[in-house]
C-alpha cells in the first residue's frame, strides 16, 4: 500500500466525507478493484463484528450451520451444554476442510466432526477427541489441537463473529442500537425462511441501495412505492444508522395483500409502532423492522464483483404459533421475493456500468443522505486504518 498510490491516499475520499448535497460518490475502483477489495478484507472485515444470522436457527445441542465469510470457512454450533460457539472449519492436522460446502439456508446436527482426510475427530466443544496414527509423535498433546475458535457474540438473537481477538466487544460496536430497537423484542423472533442469492455486484452497491429511497419509484414502482409515508434520519451512536418511516400498516406486504397482515409484534411501542425502521448494521447488513415482522439482508462479500445475499424472514413467536401462520406468511414471502429480486437486478445493472473505464465519481441527491455516512465509515475502516497501519 504505497503512499503514492491514490487508491490508498485518504485525501482521495474527501468528497464522501461531506453531507449528501455537497458530497461526491466513492470512486469506481472502490467497487471494482481486486486490490481495494483485498484491503477491505484485511482492514475492515477481519477487524469488525460481522452479522451471520440468527441463533434460533440452531436451537438444540449439536445443531450447526456453516458459511465461508470473506474466504474463511466457519462452523457455528451449539455445544453439548447449549452454548453458542464458532470455529474455523479447518482440521488442525493438515488444514483440510472438515464440513463440505456451506449450510446457509438449512442446518445439520451432530455429536462431533470427523475430518475426511485423516479421520481426526472433534467434539462439539471444538476439542480434539481422536487422532489415529499420532501415538508415536513426540511432544503431541490432543489438548493443544482443538479447532481454532472464532469470537462469537449475540445481541437479540442476532449472531456476530469477529476475527480480531483485540476488537472491542459487540455491544460497544453496536452503541445505543439495542436500546433504540428494544421495542421489537428481537430475542423472541423466530426465523421462518431463508433465501440465498448470488449477485454479480459489489457488496457496497447492495447495501447502499438498501439504505436510500431515491430508487423506489423506478425500481419498486409496482411493489413498494404505493405507501405514503414520512421519513427521517435517526440519530445513532455506534456502528449503525437508519431510515425511519412513519406510516400506517405494515411495510412487509404488497398493497393488494394488506388484508392478510398479522397483528403487531406483542408489546411494540413508541416509534416502532408508528411505521418502519430500515437499519444498517455496519459494515454490510440491513434490518427491515416494521410493526409486525423483521427481516434481514446479510451480505457475504465474495470478491469485488460478486456478493452472496442472504435474506432472513423473522416473526414473533406468538405469530408463528397461529393456525393460519403458513397461509398468511406466504403473502409476506411474496413481497420479499419480489422486492429482493428487483434490488438484486438493479445492483447487477449498476455493477456493469461501474466496471466501465468511462465511469467517474458522481454527485448525490438530498434523498441519499445515508450514502455519505456509509462511505465515510467504510473509508475510515479501510483506507484510513490501512494508511495508519502502513504509516502512510
Amino acid at each position: 500500500m504505497p503512499a503514492s498510490d491514490p487508491m490508498f491516499d485518504p485525501r482521495t475520499y474527501d468528497g464522501i466525507r461531506k453531507p449528501a448535497i455537497e458530497a461526491w460518490t466513492l470512486p469506481p475502483h472502490c467497487y471494482t478493484s481486486p486490490e481495494f477489495f483485498r484491503a477491505e478484507v484485511k482492514h475492515l472485515f477481519m477487524k469488525v463484528w460481522n452479522f451471520i444470522g440468527r441463533a434460533d436457527r440452531i436451537p438444540k445441542p449439536g445443531d450447526y450451520f456453516t458459511l465461508d465469510y470473506v474466504g474463511v470457512p466457519i462452523i457455528v454450533l451449539r455445544d453439548r451444554d447449549g452454548t453458542l460457539k464458532a470455529f474455523g472449519n479447518s482440521c488442525r492436522h493438515r488444514g483440510a476442510r472438515i464440513v463440505a460446502g456451506e449450510l446457509l439456508d438449512r442446518i445439520a446436527s451432530t455429536r462431533g466432526f470427523k475430518c475426511p482426510y485423516h479421520s481426526w475427530v472433534y467434539g462439539t466443544g471444538g476439542e480434539l477427541r481422536g487422532c489415529p496414527g499420532m501415538e508415536q509423535t513426540v511432544g503431541f498433546d490432543k489438548k493443544d489441537f482443538g479447532l481454532v475458535p472464532v469470537r462469537l457474540e449475540n445481541w437479540g438473537g442476532f449472531l456476530f463473529i469477529n476475527f480480531d481477538e483485540n476488537a472491542p466487544p459487540l455491544l460497544e460496536h453496536l452503541g445505543d442500537l439495542p436500546e433504540a430497537l428494544a421495542a421489537y423484542d428481537c430475542e423472541n423472533l423466530v426465523t421462518t425462511q431463508i433465501k440465498v442469492y448470488d449477485v454479480h455486484c459489489n457488496w457496497k452497491i447492495h447495501i447502499e441501495n438498501a439504505m436510500e429511497e431515491y430508487h423506489l419509484p423506478a425500481v419498486h414502482g409496482a411493489t413498494l412505492n404505493l405507501l405514503k409515508f414520512e421519513h427521517f434520519d435517526v440519530p445513532a451512536k455506534g456502528a449503525w444508522m437508519a431510515i425511519r418511516e412513519r406510516h400506517t400498516g405494515t411495510r412487509a406486504l404488497l398493497a393488494e395483500d394488506r388484508q392478510h397482515a398479522f397483528p403487531p409484534i406483542p408489546g411494540v411501542h413508541g416509534h416502532a409502532a408508528e411505521g418502519t425502521n430500515y437499519v444498517c448494521l455496519n459494515p454490510s447488513t440491513m434490518l427491515g423492522m416494521t410493526i409486525d415482522t423483521v427481516w434481514y439482508i446479510e451480505l457475504h462479500p465474495l470478491g469485488p464483483n460478486r456478493t452472496r445475499v442472504v435474506v432472513g424472514s423473522c416473526f414473533p413467536k406468538a405469530t408463528t404459533q397461529r393456525p393460519d401462520f403458513a397461509e398468511k406468511a406466504a403473502y409476506y414471502y411474496k413481497r420479499w421475493n419480489k422486492s429482493i429480486a428487483e434490488d438484486n437486478g438493479i445492483a447487477a445493472v449498476q455493477q456493469q456500468g461501474m466496471c466501465s473505464p468511462l465511469t467517474r465519481p458522481g454527485r448525490l441527491s438530498a434523498h441519499e443522505y445515508l450514502i455519505p455516512k456509509l462511505g465515510k465509515w467504510w473509508i475510515e475502516h479501510t483506507v484510513d486504518r490501512g494508511a495508519a497501519v502502513h504509516g502512510n
